[in-house]
């Protein structure tokens, strides 16, 4: 492994004949192709691997997001590869041979903005979803104007419905309605928000499961 320092290229990533480019710990390196193993791939190996795609599988859609408001983004990952370790390590087990997500523990967000205080969300007639929270915008760093932002998936549909800066903070209320493919489907639901600024976000808040009426 090299590290490079200067060069008419500068730091790269990815293969490049035999040579692959990389970040590291904040440095750009160059280390050659390594050789394929011959050793068949063990128990743990096997079980990392079902976790890393059933995790990367289900954070896609969400990928935008994470971008932007998944831990702080500094040193040598980056917050997409922050949320997918966390939910690797915090929000998957096994049930037998099969990987399953554990929806209350899984983030959409991370982040030091002030969260919601007592949210609610509750099923309305027509797909849709009323969400109510306290104002605590005198609370730590949440200021009035930031934004509620929702995020639902559907399991059996394997597909996700984003509602993006619906109400500010001090509204205290917001209404979002599914597409009527949803009627009848069962919902898992987060909420965060976020700044004006698009700076900052909160912890998501997992409020559970909903069946769209």
């Amino acid at each position: 492994m090299a590290r490079i320092t200067k060069g008419i290229l500068g730091g790269f990533s990815g293969k490049v004949g035999t040579v692959v480019g990389a970040n590291w710990r904040g440095q750009d390196i160059i280390r050659s192709t390594p050789k394929p193993s011959s050793r068949p791939p063990s128990d743990k190996q096997l079980l990392q691997q079902t976790k890393f795609k059933l995790v990367i599988s289900f954070l896609q859609p969400v990928k935008n997001i994470q971008t932007k408001y998944f831990g702080s983004g500094s040193g040598s990952k980056s917050r997409v590869n922050m949320a997918v370790s966390y939910t690797i390590n915090e929000a998957v087990q096994m049930v037998g041979d099969v990987a399953e997500l554990i929806y209350n523990k899984v983030l959409i967000t991370k982040g030091d903005l002030a969260g919601f205080q007592n949210v609610t969300a509750a099923p309305q007639a027509g797909n849709g979803i009323s969400l109510n929270w306290e104002d605590n915008s005198a609370q730590g760093n949440a200021d009035a104007t930031d934004l509620t932002n929702a995020v639902c998936y559907c399991e059996e549909l394997g597909s996700f419905e984003i509602f993006e800066s619906v109400a500010e903070r001090s509204v205290l209320t917001a209404n979002v309605t599914l597409p009527a493919y949803y009627a009848g489907k069962e919902i898992q639901l987060w909420v965060f928000f976020h700044n004006a600024k698009e700076t900052l976000a909160c912890n998501s808040a997992y409020l559970g499961s909903l069946t769209l009426i």
